[in-house]
């Protein structure tokens, strides 16, 4: 008797011990247990820790309630100027609420990645490629709010989306790289013509202050050549002052007028000692003179019409 008992008793606390081994659960700290019994959901989400459940009618379906990094792959797709691009994303999510993560929506993370491709390609059809690649933080707003409408359903909140890359045809990365080479040389160009137009014009006041005091070229000039002694060479340069030259080509004309003058008067005498072959008027004698004398038609011109 007292042994039937015994094994009766061994009986029950192997059938008890079977029986807690078949309904013990153990739930994580990050996950929440969804219990469905005999296909309906039980109202309670069961928390982290261990849990029972009544074997072979109950099913415990564990959530988990951590941030998923998801990648989207990427898309191809037209922007609205007409230029194709390969976009790819990045989606980080998590689930609010684990039953109807698990009642609405069979696999709620294939869904949210599908909706995230779509929504990826819709965004690419109806912005710029300036946007792309510039104004990104605007395009993941409204990239976000697009997934997060309809994954608010399914106990899915998207906590944030990020356009990862944005890849374009070698074609139009040379025609961007041109265009941003010519707006640079602009800039520099600009910048440059800028700088000479203030140069000129503190080179204007210089000028000015200069004029005033001539005492201060010189001053400038001694300034030149310490500077240029300064450096450790076998040459010295010394600038030629430019007043000193138009000085010297306005007194060049005043000296050449007084020599031209001056040299018929300089001109060499003929020597005393050679003969003239032309008689002096002196030696004529008075009463020759106007019978030697004869005009251009050959007639002997008179005193009186010489």
């Amino acid at each position: 008797m007292v042994e039937a008992l015994v094994a009766a008793g061994i009986a029950v606390g192997s059938g008890g011990m079977v029986y807690a081994l078949a309904a013990a659960r153990v739930v994580k700290q990050y996950e929440r247990g969804v219990v469905l019994r005999l296909g309906r959901l039980k109202d309670s989400v069961r928390g982290p820790g261990l849990t029972m459940i009544v074997p072979f009618v109950d099913r415990l379906r564990k959530v988990n309630m951590q941030i998923v990094t998801m990648p989207v792959p990427a898309q191809d797709g037209i922007t609205r100027d007409n230029v194709t691009v390969r976009v790819d994303a990045v989606i980080y999510f998590k689930v609010i609420d684990p039953a109807d993560a698990v009642i609405q929506v069979e696999d709620y993370q294939f869904a949210v990645s599908q909706m995230a491709q779509t929504s990826l390609r819709s965004i690419i059809g109806k912005s710029d490629l300036d946007d792309l690649l510039s104004n990104r933080e605007k395009l993941n707003q409204g990239l976000e709010l697009m997934i997060d409408s309809p994954a608010i359903g399914w106990g899915v909140q998207i906590d944030r989306v990020e356009i990862k890359d944005v890849s374009l045809p070698e074609t139009m990365k040379r025609s961007m790289a041109r265009q941003a080479e010519a707006d640079r040389e602009r800039r520099a160009r600009v910048i440059n013509a800028d700088a000479e137009l203030q140069a000129s014009k503190k080179l204007a006041e210089a000028a000015g202050v200069m004029s005033e005091q001539p005492a201060a070229l010189q001053l400038r000039l001694l300034q030149t050549v310490v500077a240029v002694a300064a450096e450790k060479n076998s040459t010295l340069v010394l600038p030629f002052p430019v007043e000193l030259l138009r000085f010297l080509e306005r007194a060049q004309p005043a000296q050449a007028e007084p020599v031209k003058s001056a040299e018929p008067v300089e001109a060499p005498a003929p020597p005393p000692a050679a003969p003239s072959a032309e008689p002096a008027a002196a030696e004529i004698p008075p009463a020759q003179a106007p019978a030697e004398i004869v005009g251009e038609d050959g007639e002997i011109d008179s005193p009186k019409n010489l």
